[in-house]
């Protein structure tokens, strides 16, 4: 009897160390995929990429199991690949409340996705009640990613830590390195997001603790209704609550960049009437060229125009209908010829539980289809990062 349940003990530990071992990147597998084949750039794409700063404005890389700076064949950024994809700046979103049978059309606020995910990945108790906890837990693993990157990663709060990294971007250290090292890399930048202010758990004084945590950038709502908005994916698809109108004041007073990404129609026009700073659409694509619920009407990307903002163009099947960098392109060209080349840029979703065409390290692929789309080395600029650091340094906090 006592050798049955030794083993019966044994076998479920067994179990439960392959589980937490293996079914975190199962999962991811299964959840980020490129398909291929990918095609090659051209030299000259490849010479005008190298010479770009690089932005993308959303990234789900921290809510899954596996570290920034290894290099991984899951998923879709590491720090590794942003280096070979010369990315200046990713911002990096926290996850915190996904729906069950998640959709574009209609999904209630009752289930919850993640935190079987923070069983799974043994995050720490706080975070599985907590959607607060789940913030401040991404926000600690970015930050211990910062140190131990050795200055190849940093997390930009202000104006003052971006004007830092890009001006150590564009003074590279190309000394011979002492024996045994390598050249090191451009620093890379990261800056932290919020993919829905459902982590506020309904406390305006919330929002005092995810700034102090770093998080500079928040979208209002992601895929249900929330205390402070209605979704493009929830049940009522109201607009603002009274809190959430105070929430995008104070995001505007501390610096933080205002996000419309799945915000409902009328929260989306709400947001755009009342904004006096940028306002961006993190992720995304436009009914223009890809007729989805989830894209932004021309209307809507005139009234983020009129905010001096910035739409990123995604590159999942969602936003623009393929996944091929000709639709990016043409998605991008839209907006230029409807409000100008200062008004959009990156927005790849990368890690979003998303199947694309290429990942962070193959982003000159997108600088091609612009080329052949007939865009300017100047225009090309601007949507493959300047409009965003435009914005950025318009917006964050001085210091």
């Amino acid at each position: 009897m006592k050798q049955t349940l030794a083993w019966g003990a044994a076998l479920l530990l067994a179990a439960a160390t392959l589980f937490f071992v293996l079914a975190p990147g199962i999962v991811e597998n299964g959840m980020n995929k490129v398909t291929g084949p990918t095609p090659t750039p051209s030299d000259a794409a490849r010479t005008l990429h190298a010479k770009l700063v690089v932005a993308d404005l959303h990234a789900d890389t921290l809510m899954w199991k596996r570290g920034l700076l290894t290099d991984s064949d899951r998923g879709h950024v590491d720090l590794g690949r942003l280096d070979n994809g010369n990315v200046a700046l990713q911002v990096f979103s926290s996850v915190t409340k996904t729906p069950k049978g998640q959709n574009y059309d209609a999904n209630s606020d009752e289930t919850d996705n993640v935190t079987l995910l923070t069983f799974a990945q043994l995050q720490p108790p706080g975070t599985w009640t907590s959607l607060l906890q789940r913030s401040l837990w991404h926000a600690e693993k970015l930050k211990a990613a910062e140190a131990a990157a050795r200055g190849r990663l940093r997390i930009v709060r202000s104006q003052a830590d971006l004007s830092a990294l890009l001006v150590s971007r564009a003074v590279r250290d190309t000394s011979t390195p002492p024996q045994g090292e390598e050249v090191r890399p451009y620093p890379v930048g990261a800056l932290l997001s919020i993919e829905g202010l459902q982590n506020l758990e309904g406390k305006r004084k919330n929002l005092d603790v995810l700034f102090n945590a770093g998080f500079r950038m928040a979208g209002i709502t992601h895929f249900f209704d929330n205390e402070l908005a209605g979704s493009m994916h929830g049940l009522k698809k109201g607009g603002l609550t009274p809190l959430g109108r105070q929430i995008v004041r104070d995001m505007e007073a501390k610096g933080i960049v205002v996000d419309i990404a799945h915000c409902s129609h009328a929260c989306v026009a709400e947001i755009l009437a009342m904004a006096t700073k940028p306002v961006v659409s993190s992720h995304g694509g436009v009914q223009a060229t890809c007729k989805v619920n989830r894209n932004l009407t021309d209307d809507e990307i005139r009234g983020v125009a009129r905010t001096r903002g910035v739409i990123g163009i995604g590159y999942w099947d969602g936003a623009v209908c393929d996944i091929s960098p000709a639709s990016i392109a043409r998605a991008i060209k839209h907006v230029r010829d409807l409000v100008g080349i200062d008004h959009v840029g990156l927005g790849s979703d990368y890690d979003g539980a998303t199947t694309v065409g290429f990942d962070t390290s193959q982003l000159a692929l997108v600088t091609e289809a612009l080329m052949q789309a007939g865009f300017t080395d100047e225009d090309i600029s601007k949507v493959m990062g300047g409009n965003v650091l435009r914005v950025l340094a318009a917006t964050l906090p001085a210091a």
